[in-house]
């Protein structure tokens, strides 16, 4: 019978290649071949030690304030457009005047500019009032009123700029149209005009659409990162949406699963905790990897020369992280890598937990053999 038992060790050798498994093991990720598949994958193996986890926590991510740079700065590019209230305060020198009561000498005028950009005022005229400034239009209506009315002068007060505003919609408390002051209005100056976020700063999202372009930041990366709090331009629509945040967590773990952030900030050592832990048997302590998107400017300070100069600093590209936890300053790390949302947190198997398999499947067998084995010698 002894054959037997040479036959089916052979047959389970040659099916152990197809053992069920939760992935690939740390030794398969760590290998040479994958080394180079990764730069086929396009993708970056980043080891987490103190420089990556150095340049992780001061880096600040301002792709939202690239891609609206080039707004005006406060106090520029603020005109007169259709639809705008104006009160027009005229004076002169005299009380027999045009303009002059017998109460006072000046008179004033409301109007609201028209839908081909011009005011009517009495004896001067109609005249072009969108695309300037007050300022602009003040010197306009009085240069008009010269030789008219007696040394004219003119102040111009603006009641309702309808036509320099922005629409705050979504998850506001008061959504709406706002108008952007004189001196220019900040995204959150207006978000706040409208009353604030309905949910949680860190569970929302703020999208800005300017034109054909297009923009989306965290609600809290816009306080963190002042640079991201943009200056508002005419026309922005504005929306705030609630987006929860979760990361998923697969392989030699306690329990797979999606995460959802039950605070601001959930560290790598936190969500390695939410699942349990890894599992004592099967886990490799240093082949924990995290699978994400970064701007390709933050991995050039991680991996100098990994991405040619073509490639913008505030493009995404693919990340793999690996944390070492075979070493005690593992753990410390672990404590200053902050989670992100869809994040994707691997724990790889230890390359034994194969073998572990393995014997779990032939030791019936095994046992069996050395049964009829024993009968036989009997």
């Amino acid at each position: 019978m002894r054959w037997i038992t040479v036959f089916l060790i052979s047959v389970i050798l040659a099916a152990c290649g197809a053992l069920p498994a939760q992935g690939p093991s740390s030794a398969a990720i760590t290998s040479e071949k994958v080394a180079s598949d990764a730069a086929l994958a396009n993708y970056t193996l980043i080891g987490l030690d103190d420089q990556a986890i150095s340049v992780l926590r001061h880096y600040k991510p301002q792709s939202f304030a690239n891609r609206f740079g080039a707004v005006p700065v406060a106090g520029r590019g603020t005109r007169l457009g259709v639809g705008d209230a104006i009160h027009i305060h005229i004076w002169e020198a005299a009380p027999d005047g045009l303009f002059s009561t017998e109460r006072s000498k000046q008179s004033g005028i409301e109007t609201v500019i028209d839908e081909a950009g011009f005011i009517f005022i009495p004896y001067a005229g109609r005249i072009r009032a969108a695309g300037l400034s007050v300022e602009g239009l003040r010197t306009t209506v009085q240069n008009k009123l010269i030789g008219k009315a007696i040394e004219p002068q003119v102040l111009i007060t603006v009641l309702s700029n309808q036509s320099n505003s922005a629409v705050v919609v979504g998850d506001v408390v008061k959504p709406g149209r706002y108008p952007i002051s004189i001196r220019g209005s900040k995204l959150l100056e207006l978000v706040a005009e409208a009353g604030g976020a309905r949910e949680a700063s860190y569970e929302t999202v703020v999208t800005l659409k300017r034109g054909s372009r297009s923009g989306t930041a965290r609600f809290e990366d816009l306080i963190e990162n002042p640079q991201n709090n943009i200056w508002v331009s005419s026309g922005d629509n504005i929306l705030l949406s609630h987006r929860p945040r979760s990361f998923s967590v697969f392989g030699a773990v306690t329990k797979e699963q999606l995460v959802p952030f039950r605070t601001q900030e959930v560290t790598l050592a936190e969500a390695l905790a939410y699942v349990g832990g890894i599992r004592d048997f099967t886990a490799d302590p240093a082949g924990i990897f995290l699978f994400r998107f970064e701007e390709a400017g933050l991995v050039r300070q991680m991996a100098p020369g990994r991405f040619d100069a073509h490639v913008s600093a505030y493009t995404l590209v693919p990340v793999v992280y690996r944390l070492n936890l075979r070493n005690a300053d593992g753990f410390l790390r672990a404590r200053f890598v902050q989670m992100k949302d869809k994040d994707i947190l691997y724990v790889a198997n230890h390359p034994t937990a194969e073998f572990g398999k393995f014997l779990q499947i032939i030791s019936p067998l095994i046992s069996n053999v050395s049964t009829v084995n024993r009968l036989e010698f009997f």
